[in-house]
């Protein structure tokens, strides 16, 4: 039984895997560190793998607690199951290479465009022989409608929602329709000039946006909510093996 964990900037997400398959999933906000500790451990984890991006108590909290268990962190010189091209490694985010792997796992020998769209959108591409060739960053959803209210004087912030039409016919409908569309043509570019370079891809889509992007594409695309979980899983398998 494998325990993954991903500590992101606000939010602790985790999944219970048996066998290479995804038993349960739970997220908590980080503070609320005691209830994760209870539910993984009724799960009786055996192996461990937790990545990290926050600092202090949350974060060292959860490290020493994981330690009673065969337990990695995912770090720059982790051993992994593809192989990392990326020419700075040491500034790759951990959640970008997990998805990575996490595409790798579910659709092997394929060339792959992960995208996760949270804060920041990220693009990265993998290739069929299991390699990671590297990727783009952009402004996610909301960090879009957030910069244009506050870096203009009189711009209002009109939040994430719907819209009917992708041209805008109010002030409001525009800057949505420019965040939200803007990210969707963008995602619709980067899947073009990938299939130019690399043959047809298969795109994973992950992250909090998600799913209110997939409707903006009109492409085939696979929504998987756990894709960086499954990667941990992954990589937490692939250094348990080589030790064995």
């Amino acid at each position: 039984m494998n325990l993954a964990i991903d500590i992101g900037n606000t939010r602790l997400k985790s999944g219970v895997f048996k066998n290479g398959r995804l038993i349960e999933a739970g997220s908590w906000e980080l503070g609320r560190q005691p209830e994760f500790f209870s539910w993984a451990t009724n799960h009786s984890p055996q192996n461990v793998i937790l990545s990290t991006v926050a600092a202090g108590s949350a974060s060292e909290a959860v490290q020493q607690w994981a330690q009673r268990f065969n337990y990695l962190e995912l770090h720059t010189h982790t051993r992994l199951p593809i192989q990392n091209r990326y020419r700075t490694p040491g500034t790759l985010g951990k959640d970008r290479i997990a998805a990575v792997t996490g595409a790798y796992a579910l659709k092997p020998s394929q060339d792959c465009l992960v995208v996760d769209a949270g804060t920041c959108i990220t693009f990265d591409y993998l290739s069929r022989d299991g390699a990671y060739i590297g990727g783009n960053i952009a402004p996610g959803l909301r960090m879009r409608l957030r910069a244009m209210h506050e870096f203009t004087a009189r711009l209002p912030h009109p939040g994430l929602q719907e819209t009917e039409d992708w041209v805008g016919a109010s002030t409001e409908e525009a800057l949505r329709n420019g965040a939200q569309f803007g990210a969707a043509m963008e995602l619709d570019g980067y899947i073009r000039e990938g299939e130019a370079r690399f043959g047809p891809l298969q795109v994973f889509l992950t992250g909090g946006d998600a799913d209110f992007l997939a409707k903006k594409v009109k492409r085939k695309i696979f929504v998987n909510h756990h894709l960086v979980l499954f990667g941990l899983n992954q990589i937490l398998d692939y250094n348990v093996k080589h030790l064995e």
